[in-house]
């Protein structure tokens, strides 16, 4: 069992420490630059209390802990969020391969996860999570309680990636479980069939869901540079080939560069954020990048 603890270095919280994580498109809920929820007064989910501030309404003080405490609390309610966001990572076997001196590309996904996570939540944002192979194999539905962060590092401490890959029909199921509109970010190699991944997407921005599309993959699989022989095997049939790589490096190259360029295009086409992402690069550097030119385009 994996030390979930690890996933939330605190040098790397310091890094995105005062970095904003905004919706570029509007969503339900969300205004821009605040933190005040259309919902006050509307939801019945108690999530925790919060000090009293200047401007909070006195009919939300929660009188009994002031008769404890002599201190002024407020009840604030899950639907008291400027966002709801939810982190679906695939979790299928090719996910667990990583070249000598990387990590995996599960374990890349599951770091870049719980910043996200541990950052949105601290913007009092509602994240939650969900993990994938051939079917949906964890689903933690978006609260924006700050413990629920140990929820969220548990599951993905816990997991193991396994099975093969069927990224569409388990994103659609997923989507299916999303009460409302709200930020999707989705973190696979997306070693599928294309059509079914970009019509999956393509379905979160049907229900009008802002999307990113992470690419994770590892150097190797972008570089094909694995010597004079090389016996590969699927992670995910088990299926073995021995061979020389660089009699077949030329059209493995260009049939990569296809398939990620036409996964690019894709989401563009829809108006969904596309990202590559090497796992050479550590994670809170790519992570720090993206968020600042997030920021810079939407000034």
């Amino acid at each position: 069992m994996t030390d979930h603890r690890k996933y939330l270095d605190p040098g790397v919280i310091s890094k995105i420490q005062g970095i904003d994580m905004k919706a570029r498109l509007v969503v339900e809920g969300f205004i821009t630059g605040l933190h005040k929820s259309p919902y006050h007064g509307f939801s019945i989910e108690f999530a925790e209390h919060r000090q009293y501030m200047p401007g909070d309404e006195i009919k939300f003080i929660d009188w009994k802990v002031f008769a404890r405490t002599d201190r002024y609390y407020v009840k604030q309610y899950e639907d008291e969020t400027n966002l709801r966001c939810t982190i679906i990572v695939d979790s299928s076997a090719s996910m667990n391969y990583a070249s000598k001196g990387n990590i995996t590309k599960f374990e890349y996904a599951c770091y870049l996860a719980a910043a996200m996570a541990f950052m949105m939540m601290k913007q009092q944002d509602a994240v939650g999570l969900a993990l994938y192979d051939t079917t949906v194999r964890s689903y933690l539905p978006s609260r924006s309680k700050k413990s629920y962060i140990q929820e969220i590092l548990r599951t993905l401490g816990n997991a193991t990636p396994s099975n093969q890959t069927g990224t569409g029909a388990a994103l659609a199921s997923i989507a299916d479980r999303i009460p409302r509109r709200g930020l999707v970010i989705v973190m696979s190699d997306f070693f599928d069939d294309l059509g079914a991944v970009t019509s999956a997407l393509k379905r979160f921005r049907h229900s009008n869901h802002e999307v990113l599309a992470f690419q994770i993959l590892d150097p190797r699989e972008r570089d094909f540079n694995f010597g004079y022989d090389a016996m590969f095997r699927d992670m995910e049939t088990a299926e073995e080939m021995t061979t020389q790589p660089y009699q077949i490096k030329t059209a493995y190259s260009e049939a990569l560069k296809d398939f990620t360029e036409s996964l690019k295009n894709s989401c563009r086409e829809r108006n969904i954020d596309y990202m590559l992402l090497d796992t050479a690069q550590p994670f809170d550097v790519a992570l720090v990048q993206y968020l600042m030119k997030r920021q810079m385009i939407q000034g």
